[in-house]
């Protein structure tokens, strides 16, 4: 529902080229060290890159 796939060529590259969104809600981009909230939204697209080499490692729904 969030449309992960569409977004999964942006594992393993520099978070600077994760696109602005259009609708700031229904995304979060956070290190995958930070802390976020656990609640689930099957609507968010959730992207974590490693803080140390600013990579993206993860994206996915949630």
């Amino acid at each position: 529902m969030c449309k992960a796939g569409e977004f999964q060529w942006l594992v393993g590259r520099p978070r600077t080229e994760i696109p602005v969104p259009v609708e700031v809600v229904n995304r979060r981009v956070a290190c995958t060290s930070c802390p976020v909230t656990e609640d689930f939204s099957p609507y968010r697209l959730n992207i974590f890159y490693n803080s140390q080499t600013d990579l993206v490692e993860q994206v996915r729904c949630g």
